[in-house]
């Protein structure tokens, strides 16, 4: 079969399709013929070398896939071969045949392509444990959302705006009649406004329930002073390292060094209680580790995908042998909504 490698940390022209042995199938698993695989941010961050829990290269990365089950391993109830299914998949997603434990396999509703499929093991998940599971996110919350065009942040949009929350969305201005489109009421463009003065004023200095952020330090402290009391900031990423196609070493050393301080520092630890706020931290691979399957932030979803109250994105489908063009795509902040291969 055919699959993208990792060949070395760099940009995306490090990225090459290569053929490879069809992965085996043991007890408590599934094989699925890829139709769609997500392309998520951690996957550039790996291409980089800035994700420490990615395969060391040569490697094939990909956290979810959308496709047919193809061969069903020794064990397995209630998936049959030629189920339409979405999966959660621990690498190896850019490819034309995954593997996968049975557990994280979801069946596909049949309203939703399989390019659809692929954004929403780790998007809608991702935005379903911190808004919900660790935001308590509930009707009239007001919710900023940073990155709103972006995969995760279109599914948070969705999620929020289907539960009543008041949102607010970060994106530059070309993309804000789209992410007005599928719910953000006050869309802020972070490159011109100051995204901490904008919601104050809009709020009238009130300030907001509950912030996702996944960009960084610098981000992080504003969106915490924001917090009116009860408030909680949900940390899930630090896309501010990456600041080209290519590993920033002095941007990561300066994030890293700054998130000492962003949220929780030693000398807020009393301020923090009579503030009465709240700061999470999200890492969906480590959440995985340690449930063992993603179930609780992927099933609950399952319903208003098949209804239609939440609707999966797809930016663009871009071919295996044009990986490099589709991590350029991303790169350039040129995407609403998800970013899939297609084998």
């Amino acid at each position: 079969m055919r699959a993208v490698f990792i060949t070395r940390h760099g940009g995306p022209e490090v990225l090459e399709v290569r053929e490879r042995r069809d992965p085996q199938v043991a007890a408590g698993e599934v094989r699925i013929e890829v139709r769609a695989a997500g392309i998520n941010f951690a996957d550039l961050l790996a291409r980089t070398g800035t994700y420490p829990d990615a395969p060391d290269p040569p490697c094939v990365v990909g956290y979810e896939v959308a496709g047919i089950v193809e061969t069903v391993g020794e064990g397995v109830e209630g998936i049959s071969a030629g189920d339409r299914v979405m999966a959660a998949t621990r690498f190896g997603g850019y490819a034309e045949l995954c593997t996968v434990q049975a557990r994280d396999v979801i069946p596909l509703p049949e309203r939703l392509s399989f390019e659809q499929g692929a954004a929403v093991p780790v998007n809608y998940g991702t935005a379903y444990a911190g808004l919900v599971l660790m935001g308590g996110l509930r009707d009239g919350d007001r919710v900023l959302i940073h990155a709103a065009a972006g995969g995760v942040g279109l599914a948070a949009v969705q999620i929020a705006k289907a539960r009543g929350a008041e949102v607010f969305g970060t994106a530059s201005a070309s993309k804000h009649e789209a992410i007005r489109a599928q719910g953000v009421a006050h869309a802020i463009d972070y490159r011109t406004v100051d995204f901490e003065e904008a919601v104050a004023r809009i709020t009238g200095g009130d300030g907001i329930d509950i912030a996702f952020d996944a960009i960084g330090p610098s981000s992080f402290r504003k969106d915490y002073r924001l917090l009116r009391p009860g408030g909680r900031l949900v940390c899930y990423g630090l896309s501010e390292v990456q600041t080209g196609e290519g590993r920033n070493l002095p941007a990561v050393i300066r994030s890293l060094a700054a998130m000492t301080t962003a949220t929780m520092p030693w000398w807020k630890s009393l301020a923090i209680m009579n503030e009465n706020k709240g700061v999470f931290g999200l890492n969906m691979l480590h959440w995985w580790d340690r449930e063992g399957s993603l179930e609780r932030v992927v099933e609950p979803l399952v319903e208003d995908l098949s209804s239609g109250r939440t609707e999966p994105v797809v930016a663009e489908a871009f071919p295996l042998s044009e990986a490099p063009a589709a991590h350029r795509f991303i790169h350039e902040r040129r995407n609403v909504g998800k970013v899939v291969l297609v084998p």
